[in-house]
């Protein structure tokens, strides 16, 4: 086994390699050379390719939540934002986890703890158990879907269906008026704000049905 190879390092290779060739190229074979190890080395570390995949996941998460802390008084709602930020930030970092965090569970042992500690500190702060999580999931869940919509391709799945700028030279202004104007102008295709503002409705909404 090659010295210094840990599972740490195993997942940091393991999102470079995605992040340069997409997530169907990554196989044990193909990152254990980009390591410079046989493919069974890796098998110490990561029992098979579905943990690999899981610990994937998990490597963005610590990325985008190792500095978040949890809620503090009351104020759950500056934390959530926080929580939404630090989220799109990791994963814009690694687009091609995006298809795993959209469909695979977080539920390693550390992300369980974790979000025990963000559900009591939701509690203490006057949420409802169900109400709380109900908001974490739900932003973690637009983050994700808006995030993946933002990176448009993920790397490896680069298809041929033209965006709407490649397609503005076909749109007639006199039957298109409204998405020829957006293209000229770019309203309403800022994402950052599209983003921001989002968020913040959905947390105020969460927000305005009190403590009940």
């Amino acid at each position: 086994m090659k010295a210094g190879l840990s599972r740490e390092k195993i997942l940091d290779a393991a999102l470079d390699y995605i992040d340069a060739h997409g997530l169907p190229a990554l196989s044990m074979r193909k990152l254990g050379a980009a390591l410079g190890v046989e493919a069974m080395s890796l098998y110490r570390h990561v029992p098979n390719k579905d943990a690999l995949l899981d610990g994937l996941v998990d490597r963005v998460m610590e990325t985008a939540f190792g500095n978040l802390g949890e809620p503090t008084g009351d104020d759950w709602t500056a934390w959530l934002r926080d929580f939404a930020h630090a989220l799109r930030a990791a994963l814009l970092a690694h687009p091609g986890v995006l298809p795993l965090a959209a469909t695979r569970p977080v539920n390693s042992p550390d992300a369980l703890r974790m979000s025990e500690r963000w559900l009591a500190a939701m509690r203490a702060a006057g949420l409802p158990l169900g109400r709380a999580l109900d908001v974490v999931n739900v932003i973690a869940t637009f983050t994700i879907g808006h995030t993946l919509a933002e990176a448009g391709q993920t790397p490896g799945h680069e298809g041929t269906e033209p965006d709407l700028d490649q397609r503005s030279g076909e749109l007639d202004p006199a039957e298109f008026p409204n998405l020829v104007e957006v293209i000229r102008t770019r309203a309403g295709l800022d994402f950052d704000s599209r983003f921001t503002q989002a968020v913040d409705i959905l947390i105020a909404g969460y927000a305005a049905l009190g403590r009940g």
